[in-house]
């Protein structure tokens, strides 16, 4: 098989190269990007033919005609056809009565060829059991996904280059929204309704600007200190819930004082973890109480129905932890908000694990977002907080008490996570690549419906 390679300045050139030289009957074997333009490795149609079995190219296998039957003549030698002589009108009429009478006519001699026998099909009795479906090895399938996802790698190559042409500005705001860290769904929705007279200036800040809506922050006038109430910090290892707990214990002592203020922890697995609040609460002048399980938190949440505000420590576990599902439920149980506490140093789907884990909560008042010091992008973790519609209500950027813990600023937020990557960094995406990954990310997309609507509307 010659395969040949062809590089040109634009798809489009390549492509007409192709058919100049291959004819229009081609077969594309690959498709990627180079400096400076687009290499395409092809074959002509007639060598790929040629790998093609011709038993497996035709639509049927061809009868061969019936050999001629067995001679009655030593050596093999055929005996010549017996010549007829012309029948007379007496004659064809005495064969036609005979036939109508139901005398058997005379077989015709073996040295006539045989007709090709036609396999009709039978009629198939009504009990009979169903025919077995046939079994398509793994194999197979395996080989038609790979071909699959080259089919649409090369269609999404075409269609990102397509879009480069036809809309520059959208296409470069695209790039750098994945580029940022942001999800392809969160992008697309984004520049859904994005206006083609805008530069590529004026579209990052239109943007920027719908991110900036719909983005749900608390404000001074709706702290959670001011208004008071039991609130329970939630959330997998290792995200700051008991530095945060005592950000707000300090927070509400220097605006209520500490006989306003109780603390909670449901952490007893934890070596030290009780010690570690207790003397939080020590400094603060604030009570410790510890509840291992549901009843003793309605208990010591009784004794505590006067005081102004409550803090519930809970214990760090994984998102994928069957505990989870008993602490939402002992939650709810005792009327109890939850504040779900996101790392910004996570990963986006990492994030959409967490919340999908404790997205029973059914009093989830919002969310606080820690460890933004650490975290090199926002996009992520802002993204996620967008998309499931969470009030943020803190911003946590450090370990010092109280000073680290602040309402969202919104401004500073949106433009940490629209922050470009430089033109080194490794994870700066180049060429086909942004097209390829929105083309993964739809077909992902497509596949999670078929299976949502093939289990009755479950997830999957």
């Amino acid at each position: 098989m010659n395969v040949r390679k062809f590089i040109a300045a634009t798809a489009r050139d390549a492509l007409r190269k192709v058919k100049e030289t291959l004819g229009p009957d081609a077969i594309i074997l690959s498709n990627r990007g180079i400096p400076g333009g687009v290499e395409i490795m092809a074959v002509a149609a007639r060598d790929m033919e040629m790998i093609v079995p011709t038993a497996e190219r035709e639509p049927g296998p061809r009868r061969k005609e019936a050999a001629p039957g067995p001679s009655l003549e030593p050596h093999g030698e055929r005996p010549a056809a017996p010549r007829q002589a012309p029948a007379s009108a007496a004659s064809a009429t005495s064969a036609a009565q005979k036939a109508r009478l139901g005398q058997p006519r005379p077989s015709p001699p073996l040295s006539v060829r045989a007709r090709p026998q036609v396999d009709l099909p039978r009629a198939v009795p009504p009990n009979a059991p169903p025919a077995k479906a046939e079994v398509v090895p793994a194999a197979v399938i395996d080989e038609i996904r790979s071909l699959r996802k080259i089919v649409e790698q090369h269609l999404a190559g075409f269609a990102w280059g397509e879009s480069a042409r036809a809309e520059p500005v959208k296409t470069e705001i695209l790039r750098q929204l994945l580029d940022a860290g942001f999800s392809p769904q969160f992008a697309r929705h984004l520049l859904a309704d994005l206006p083609r007279d805008l530069d590529a200036a004026q579209a990052l800040a239109w943007v920027k600007g719908g991110a900036d809506r719909g983005l749900l922050t608390t404000d001074s006038e709706s702290d959670i200190v001011d208004r008071g109430g039991v609130y329970a910090l939630v959330g997998p290892t290792g995200v700051g819930k008991t530095t945060t707990t005592a950000k707000l214990a300090a927070r509400c002592v220097l605006r209520h004082g500490a006989r306003k203020l109780a603390l909670v922890t449901t952490d007893g697995y934890r070596i030290g973890a009780h010690e570690q609040l207790r003397i939080y609460g020590r400094i603060l002048g604030v009570s410790v109480h510890l509840a291992r399980d549901g009843a003793d938190l309605r208990a010591t949440l009784q004794d505590l129905q006067h005081t102004h505000m409550v803090l519930i420590d809970t214990m760090g576990m994984s998102q994928r932890d069957r505990l989870v599902s008993e602490q939402v439920a002992m939650f709810a149980d005792n009327d109890v908000k939850s504040l779900l506490l996101l790392s910004a140093t996570s990963r986006g789907d990492t994030l959409d694990d967490v919340i999908k884990a404790y997205n029973g909560l059914q009093n989830l008042a919002g969310c606080i977002l820690t460890k933004v010091d650490e975290a090199a992008s926002l996009a992520s973790s802002l993204d996620v907080i967008i998309r499931h519609r969470l009030r943020l209500y803190y911003v946590s950027n450090g370990q010092r008490v109280p000073e680290d813990l602040h309402l969202p600023n919104r401004p500073y937020l949106v433009h940490r996570a629209f922050k470009d990557l430089p033109d080194s960094s490794p994870h700066r995406l180049a060429g086909l690549e942004p097209g390829l990954m929105m083309a993964s990310a739809a077909a992902n997309a497509a596949h999670t419906t078929k299976v949502v609507s093939a289990g009755g509307g479950q997830r999957a």
